[in-house]
């Protein structure tokens, strides 16, 4: 998804909506920062470049389980590098840092996008009463009048001793805020909350509860439930996708499963298995 940033001479009052007022950071790590949690320490910025570049420049220097929330990023970022940019408080967009260390062998690692996907979804629907869907492997969608709209993503990246991950969510854009068509939000897809700050607390404590499973399991993604529960809620399984991979290359099949790696299974119409990493997946239309 790729919000865009009001031009210069936009009307201040379109990004001025009295109904979308700041967060409560003094509450938020009061109920967060507990002391013997994951949490350890709880920013608010009123706006920055991308969460995740700042926290990840400060990883080396910061224990695990530092969040950083912007009320607004002008250069945030998506898979592949697009821009995610939306107007100020209509969303949530923040990043956390994790370090699984010796606890989880780096192999592993590759499971936290889908992790938080998990904990994302299961957030939101405690949190914000709706339903979320997976789109493999870092979208969150909703439904809006019938229609799958993408409203979140998720973006890992990797740091020194660790990970950090970035979670950008649309919580109260209206229609004619959406950069496509194919985009939504939680308030368009009828969520019963859109205050954002009990929103991001589901959504972080869901998190916290996930990483901890895995975690204490080594990273297994079987042992921790977490593949199970990744595949019960993915709505890219079962579906006829096209996968664009790196390298230009271009594989369409039936999305089958995701693997002990996280790895997407597509069968091809040659009845062959493929396991996907890494690639944009498209979802196509049933064929009938």
């Amino acid at each position: 998804m790729t919000p865009s940033h009001p031009s210069a001479g936009a009307s201040a009052g379109r990004w001025s909506n009295l109904d979308r007022p700041p967060l409560n950071a003094n509450a938020l790590r009061r109920a967060l920062v507990t002391g013997d949690g994951l949490w350890t320490s709880l920013e608010v910025v009123a706006a920055t470049g991308s969460t995740n570049s700042d926290l990840a420049a400060r990883a080396a220097r910061l224990p695990e389980g530092a969040v950083l929330v912007a009320e607004e990023q002008t250069a945030g970022r998506g898979r592949l590098d697009r821009s995610w940019v939306a107007p100020a408080r209509s969303g949530l967009f923040f990043s956390v840092l994790l370090k699984p260390g010796g606890a989880v062998p780096q192999e592993r690692w590759g499971w936290l996008t889908l992790l938080a996907g998990v904990a994302a979804a299961t957030g939101l629907s405690r949190g914000a009463g709706v339903d979320t869907a997976l789109k493999w492997p870092n979208d969150l969608l909703v439904g809006v009048d019938g229609d799958e709209r993408k409203t979140g993503g998720i973006l890992a990246e990797r740091v020194a001793d660790g990970v950090v991950l970035g979670i950008g969510l649309n919580v109260t854009l209206t229609e004619d805020e959406l950069p496509v068509p194919t985009a939504g939000s939680l308030a368009l897809a009828g969520a019963s909350v859109t205050d954002r700050d009990p929103v991001l607390k589901a959504v972080l404590r869901s998190l916290e509860q996930w990483y901890g499973n895995w975690r204490a399991a080594g990273g297994d993604p079987a042992a921790s439930g977490l593949q199970e529960t990744y595949a019960a809620g993915c709505a890219t399984l079962g579906r006829h996708v096209r996968a664009e991979l790196p390298g230009g290359r271009t594989l369409t099949g039936t999305a089958e499963a995701v693997d002990a790696e996280g790895r997407l299974l597509v069968r091809t119409p040659a009845g062959e298995h493929e396991a996907v990493g890494a690639g944009d997946v498209v979802h196509l239309r049933s064929v009938h």
